[in-house]
Parts: C-alpha cells; structure tokens; sequence
C-alpha cells in the first residue's frame, strides 16, 4: 500500500470518530436547550395561548403583562422569595466554600491524631443524599427551636462535604509546601500565612466550590419544605412550587409559574457566566506540573 493510501486509510476513521463526537455533542446540546427555549416561549404567552397549546405560535405575546403580574401577585411574595433565595445561596455559598476550603487545607497541610479517618468520614458523608439529612436536622432544629426561621435553612447549607475534599485537592494543586515553609522563615504565623499566602493560591478552587455550592443552595428545595411553613421565608424555588400547586384551582398562576422559573435560572447563568475562567481553572488543578 502507497503511503498516501495509508494516509487517507487513517484520515477517514479520524473524520468519521470526529463527525460522531460532533453528533452526540450537538444532541446534547438539543436535549439541554430546549427545555429552555420552551420556557422562554411559553412565559411569553397569555394563559389562553398556553392552554390551548399555542406556546410555538409567534402570537398571544403578553411578556411585559406577565412580568407585571408576577411582581403584583400576592403583593409581591415573589420578590420576596428571591431575595430570601439570593441571601441563601449568595451568603450561604460564600461562607460555605470558605469554611470548606479550610478545612480542606487542614487535611493537606497539618498533622493530627486520626485525621485519615476523620477524612474518610467526609469522604462518607458525600456519598449520604440531602434528603436523608432533613428528617434528622429537622429534630435538632425543633430541639433547638429555630424551625420555620431563617437559620432553619441556612446553617445545614454553610456544611459541604464535598467542598471540604474539592478544598484538599485544591490544596494539593495549589500551594506547594516550600512556600509555607519560606513564610514561617518569615515570622508569618499560621493563620497570617493562611490569608494572605495560602488563600490567594486557592483562589481558583475557591471560586469553584463557591460555584457548586451556590448551585446547590439555590436549587435547594425538600430541606426548605422540611423547614418552613412561613411563605415570606421561602426560596423561589419552594415559592413556584406551592403556586404550581395551586394551578389547578386557580389557572391564573400558570404563567406566573413559568415567567417565575425563567427568572430563577437567571442567577446561575450570570455566576457562571462571571465566574468561569475561574471555574475553569479550577477544575484542571494539578493536572499540569
């Protein structure tokens, strides 16, 4: 076989395996997209249009009355449980990733008695569903009797086992311990060598775990139920809930529904959209030496 043969032989099997990752890519993006683009036609919509099933329609285009509606209804709860999601999870996830982060670095840089096996214990805890913490911290909550108040919701969510394990591989990636040392040569105590060496290092994994933390605090939904019966403490996403509830004894909440959740989704997508030369790299930590 020519050498040029053999070329186009190699060339061929590259081009088909690139066509297929670019399928599978593309459906991807399909299946994650449309769901979107399916809201945000249908917040657009009268609640006539979306009952008779018009949302692909150019028509019936009541975008500005539906925003109106949403921020007038019940005086303004929906307003309310954004701002309550905003100081969950903005909050929420700042100091989580730093008490994360933290602890992550104790882990990586300092020597204590079963610090494996404590470690192992995080690595555990992973693994352990939300859901199945809510019965339990809702006993402690009643014991301590902050349930149905703030602190209910947002003390469970500023504890991340997995921000603690990302904060030790970060740790591992991004600080080397010659620098620690160099610092302490210094005079620099531990917690001054903390702040202003180690933590500018993390930075990128800080805003990482901030990231999936604030992911996770705003989508936060059965510990919130657990937890509050007050509507003026709930976050959006248990608001939209109780009004999608009440859809079918009163229609007029439909397109609240959906003009409310395509709001909600605004948040992450600006986090990500600011944060992600951050995010990404964060995520390839270690990876090059």
């Amino acid at each position: 076989m020519s050498a040029a043969g053999a070329t186009s032989t190699l060339v061929r099997p590259r081009a088909a395996g690139r066509a297929v990752v670019n399928v599978v890519v593309g459906i991807s993006v399909l299946y994650t997209l449309l769901p979107v683009l399916w809201l945000l036609l249908a917040s657009t919509k009268t609640r006539d249009a979306l009952f008779s099933s018009n949302v692909l329609s150019l028509g019936h285009f009541s975008f500005v009355s539906n925003l109106r509606d949403l921020f007038a209804s019940d005086g303004g709860l929906y307003l309310r449980w954004y701002g309550n999601s905003l100081l969950y999870a903005v909050l929420g996830a700042a100091i989580g990733s730093m008490v994360s982060i933290a602890c992550g670095y104790a882990f990586d840089k300092y020597r204590f008695r079963h610090k494996e096996k404590m470690f192992g214990l995080v690595l555990a805890a992973v693994m352990v569903p939300q859901t199945v913490l809510a019965l339990p911290l809702y006993l402690i909550a009643s014991g301590t009797g902050i349930v149905n108040t703030f602190w209910s919701v947002f003390i469970p969510v500023l504890f991340n086992p997995f921000g603690v394990y990302l904060g030790r591989v970060f740790s591992q990636g991004y600080v080397p311990g010659e620098v620690l040392e160099a610092a302490r040569v210094d005079g620099a105590g531990e917690l001054a060598t903390y702040f202003r060496v180690s933590l500018r290092m993390l930075g990128p994994g800080l805003v990482t775990v901030f990231l999936f933390q604030l992911t996770a605090i705003w989508n936060n939904f059965f510990l919130p139920m657990v937890m509050l019966s007050n509507q003026n403490l709930y976050p959006v996403s248990l608001g939209i809930y109780t009004w999608n509830s009440s859809v079918g004894v009163s229609p007029e909440y439909y397109p609240l529904v959906l003009m409310g959740s395509l709001l909600a989704i605004v948040p992450l997508i600006l986090a990500f959209a600011l944060l992600q030369r951050f995010w990404r790299s964060g995520l390839t930590a270690g990876a090059v030496k």
